[in-house]
């Protein structure tokens, strides 16, 4: 009996010996714990999947490989969107807490006026093809315009680079005051203020096609491997500039713009791609061929001027339209205003070197590549739908609805 007890000693002992040498020859390994908030979660896709690199440049057919191995189903589930009844939504990836109601039911019985005119006041950024008669919710028609011909008798002023009028009489049209910028600010003297944030009376994002017109679309199949990163800018502010020469310095890419150009100067992009002409009858201007431009590469560098809450501009919006996958600096609460799993922020890397690698890993696996765009094949826009639902397509209309409910021309004053 001891002699048996003896023997079972002496095996055990055998057997944990040879596990751990076996652990410290490297045969066998204990997970690790890793921080799944310093890489975004593909990183474990692509380190799970161990696949041979495989250096693409067609787009369609890493579309097909993504179908045949991931698919609308799987994805669709992994990024639950879920309508709360607040107005706001729950999504795996991200709230909307910074967005507005703008997508929803309104109260009609609270509107007083059905029919609104906005009359733009001194220059404005704003395109003029936005000028237009709206059909809005509730049977509300909303004339915009910057003409005092056709807004004789307006309901509402719209100023954006002026102040408004410092006092309102009985019967004077409301005071808009807009400013989009990253510092915004109230003029103090308004009655409605339009911003970037959910917390102004009326919020506008950069996210719809309102500055689409008569640009070259175009968007290619083709992405170029050999130079992975797409990167224009000629407003060469000192943080923006320093944080690009950090990433781009660890990565093949191209820069069109002022500020660090390495392909010859401000008008290559067309004779480098010529299909992205606009109109050869006429001067090209560098927006014609902007999106073009950008759908060659696999990923697109944007930075914003400032990094405050909220403010998410057309520098994102340009790369995700253009079927890029956007590299984006800016605003901490981005996932709030774009599509699940459609850009890689910058921020949430330890390291540019860590950035770099993510990046390269990813222009070299065509299925991991393809999942960020997987959102607009299976049609799952999350948050990027209320987005898009406040955006300055939309502005007209929702300025008129908060004119209508205070009553315009016949709103109290202050």
């Amino acid at each position: 009996m001891l002699f048996k007890s003896l023997n079972c000693i002496i095996i055990s002992m055998m057997l944990g010996f040879g596990i751990l040498i076996l652990f410290i020859s490297g045969f066998l390994e204990f997970p690790s714990v890793s921080s799944s908030s310093s890489m975004p979660s593909l990183t474990d896709h692509i380190n799970s999947i161990k696949r041979t690199p495989d250096p693409f440049t067609d787009l369609v057919g890493a579309f097909k490989k993504w179908d045949s191995e991931v698919g609308c189903t799987q994805f669709k589930e992994k990024h639950k969107f879920v309508p709360l009844k607040n107005g706001s939504s729950s999504s795996s990836s991200s709230s909307s807490s910074s967005l507005q109601n703008v997508d929803g039911a309104i109260d009609c019985g609270a509107l007083k006026m059905d029919h609104v005119s906005v009359l733009v006041k001194g220059w404005t950024w704003i395109p003029d093809n936005l000028d237009n008669l709206y059909s809005c919710r509730c049977g509300l028609s909303c004339l915009w315009t910057k003409s005092s011909v056709l807004a004789d008798k307006p309901d509402v002023l719209l100023f954006e680079t002026t102040t408004p009028p410092s006092q309102r009489h009985e019967g004077d049209p409301l005071r808009a005051y807009m400013d989009l910028e990253a510092e915004r600010r109230r003029s103090g003297v308004e009655d409605i203020f339009i911003g970037y944030h959910a917390k102004d009376d009326v919020q506008a994002t950069y996210a719809g096609s309102l500055f689409h017109n008569n640009r070259n679309y175009h968007v290619s199949s083709y992405k170029n491997n050999d130079i992975l990163v797409y990167w224009s800018s000629s407003r060469c502010l000192p943080r923006r500039n320093q944080l690009a020469k950090d990433l781009l310095k660890l990565l093949p890419h191209h820069s069109f713009g002022k500020c660090w150009n390495n392909v010859g100067g401000l008008d290559r992009a067309l004779s480098m791609y010529p299909e992205c002409s606009n109109n050869a009858n006429s001067a090209p201007k560098w927006w014609d061929h902007l999106h073009c431009s950008m759908s060659q590469y696999k990923f697109v560098l944007a930075i914003e001027n400032t990094v405050t809450e909220s403010y998410v501009t057309e520098k994102l919006f340009y790369a995700l339209d253009a079927g890029a996958i956007p590299i984006y600096f800016g605003a901490p609460n981005v996932l709030d205003f774009v599509p699940p799993h459609s850009i890689i922020d910058g921020t949430k890397f330890s390291s540019m070197e860590e950035l770099a690698s993510y990046v390269k890993a990813l222009a070299n696996d065509p299925v991991a590549y393809a999942e960020y765009h997987a959102w607009r094949r299976c049609g799952v826009l999350g948050n990027y739908g209320k987005t898009r639902a406040g955006s300055l397509d939309t502005l007209p209309c929702r300025l008129c609805e908060i004119v209508s409910r205070k009553g315009g021309r016949k709103a109290r004053t202050l």
